[in-house]
């Protein structure tokens, strides 16, 4: 009875540190790029993040490449793979640039605001899926919800306008993504449900101070958060404060950092 129950101990102990290894090998960073697997979802579907700069990244998720806000230049993607699926948020210059973009898109689907497309060559205008605000849509395999973005209060000459511009909920296979685009901690934010990894904008005066995205952030409590879009008038955001201030509430939340401005430009 005795040699059963030390072989059972043993097992148990070999069993949690072998689950323990896996935990921890999970969620290395290396350097520029983070594997997400954390949760029973996104172990079907591992996501890599390769931050460009400021609000452009490549992100390749289950075998299919995405770029969002694709801006910089064609050699700004210099050694990225080819992008599937193009997503564009806003009609502001550190998301849209019609020369990168034509110079990028290939055979990818592009989806983006009314708002964006107008701002583009008649030649490319077709090539664009328009999505509006609270409107979903399904490409490769993914669905693609456009959540609104804006500035608070609201106001007709803000920099941000209510529908004018998208923020973005991706889905496939029970993970859910969410790339806030350039939005202050508006209700539609807070009001998130389920959502796997977020990243969110921080840079005043154009969206939303550290304090202001924390509180949001504490609110929808995503299981990981990236901060982004965080250079401002006055320089970078201090995206360690807002570190401390999610990882220092009740939440579970994990704030993930990377390098968006290599440059400090």
């Amino acid at each position: 009875m005795k040699k059963l129950l030390l072989l059972v101990t043993i097992s148990l102990v070999f069993a949690c540190n072998d689950k323990q290894n896996k935990k921890e090998t999970a969620k290395e960073v290396n350097n520029d790029t983070a594997e997400v697997i954390d949760t029973e979802a996104a172990m079907e579907n591992p996501l890599n993040i390769t931050p460009i700069s400021h609000a452009t990244m490549v992100i390749k998720w289950d075998g299919t490449v995405m770029y969002t806000d694709p801006v910089g230049g064609a050699e700004a993607f210099t050694g990225q793979p080819e992008a599937q699926l193009i997503l564009i948020t806003d009609i502001h210059g550190d998301h849209l640039n019609a020369a990168t973009l034509l110079a990028v898109k290939r055979n990818a689907t592009i989806v983006a605001p009314q708002a964006v497309v107008d701002e583009l060559p008649e030649a490319m205008k077709q090539d664009v899926m328009v999505l509006s605000n609270g409107e979903t849509t399904n490409v490769l395999g993914f669905s693609i919800e456009a959540i609104p973005m804006y500035n608070l209060p609201e106001s007709e000459d803000s920099r941000h306008t209510k529908g004018r511009g998208n923020g973005y909920v991706i889905s496939k296979e029970g993970m859910r993504v969410y790339v806030s685009g350039d939005t202050e901690d508006i209700p539609e934010m807070r009001n998130l449900k389920d959502i796997d990894v977020a990243f969110v904008c921080m840079n005043l005066p154009y969206t939303m101070d550290v304090e202001s995205a924390a509180d949001a952030v504490i609110d929808f409590a995503p299981n990981q958060v990236y901060p982004y879009h965080y250079r401002g008038k006055d320089g970078l955001s201090d995206v360690n404060k807002f570190k401390n201030l999610v990882e220092g509430a009740e939440v579970t939340t994990e704030v993930r950092l990377l390098d968006w401005y290599p440059n400090r430009s």
